[in-house]
């Protein structure tokens, strides 16, 4: 099902927003000019920090890199879509606050799609630290993937900080209210990740036994409020038989889907397939490959859907 959702008038305002610092640990946030996955600043520092939005909403979201990148890198690749999207969301008084974690599993270089070691190196040999990071990994033998609950599991640390880090915040301004992570953003292996992500913390969905633990991890963290929104770029469902209950039934959490019709890493059937199993899904195509499109034509529409799902739960 293809439609665009048209943006909301004046979202080009030039209207300057203070981005807010949320969740130092584990992750990046916009506006961390440190560009650091991993931050030593104290939990005392990170309570200090406080919206300063004039009134403005804050709409949380969680950015999720793709396989064999960190938090850091994914928002460097993204951070002229952050400004956009500041733009366009600041006339209808909201402020994107946007958090970068990294996965937690390290991949080594043997790990890395189409890497290659120097002639005089055996493979064996390389220095087994990178900076390249996953979600999960997917066994090929046996079909399943392997360390999925130590991904759900880094994302519920990451909400739970947050979350606390946000209403610490409020109660210094006067406010009572705790926040919430409002919707999550994923690339790649992220965009499977927030699909799982939302779907597991539907209300209505039930867990089987073995998935129990991540799935009240994640829950819990965020209130057990629900994601108000999924935005996938070059997306895919999980394969394993173990995780078909977070699509039966599909998932209900409004998703936005942008597929690159050029893309070889995650073919077009494939997000399908994650589409497929959406209830209403809007799917966006672009004319480009592997990447999330950051230019003003694709940032548009991304803004018009957050704004409609946020408005809708207000």
């Amino acid at each position: 099902m293809l439609r665009a959702l048209s943006p909301p008038s004046g979202c080009l305002s030039r209207t300057t927003v203070r981005p807010t610092l949320l969740c130092r640990r584990f992750c990046t946030t916009m506006g961390d000019s440190s560009a650091q996955h991993s931050s030593s600043e104290s939990a005392s520092e990170r309570k200090k920090v406080k919206a300063g939005n004039n009134g403005k909403k804050e709409v949380r979201i969680l950015m999720l890199h793709g396989y064999t990148q960190s938090g850091a890198l994914f928002r460097a690749k993204t951070r002229a879509l952050e400004k956009l999207l500041a733009k366009a969301l600041a006339p209808v008084n909201m402020v994107p606050a946007l958090v970068y974690p990294t996965g937690p599993s390290r991949l080594s270089p043997r790990d890395i799609p189409g890497y290659e070691p120097p002639e005089d190196v055996s493979v064996d040999d390389v220095d087994e630290k990178t900076d390249s990071w996953a979600w999960f990994r997917k066994d090929e033998a046996s079909n399943t993937y392997r360390l999925l609950d130590q991904g759900m599991n880094r994302l519920a640390e990451v909400m739970a900080e947050c979350n606390t880090a946000s209403a610490t915040a409020a109660a210094d301004d006067g406010g009572s209210k705790k926040g919430v992570i409002d919707g999550v953003i994923g690339f790649s292996q992220g965009g499977s990740m927030a699909a799982m992500l939302a779907s597991a913390m539907e209300e209505t969905r039930s867990a089987p036994e073995s998935e129990q633990g991540w799935v009240t991890a994640v829950r819990k963290a965020n209130g057990d409020v629900p994601l108000k929104f999924a935005v996938i770029y070059s997306g895919f469902y999980a394969v394993p038989d173990n995780l078909a209950w977070l699509y039966e039934p599909k998932i209900r959490t409004p998703t936005l889907h942008f597929i690159g019709s050029l893309d070889t890493v995650v073919d077009e059937a494939r997000s399908q397939g994650l589409v497929d199993r959406c209830q209403d899904p809007v799917v966006i195509v672009h004319p480009g490959g592997h990447y999330v499109p950051v230019s003003k034509e694709w940032a548009m529409p991304l803004a018009g859907f957050i704004r409609k799902c946020v408005e809708g739960h207000s």
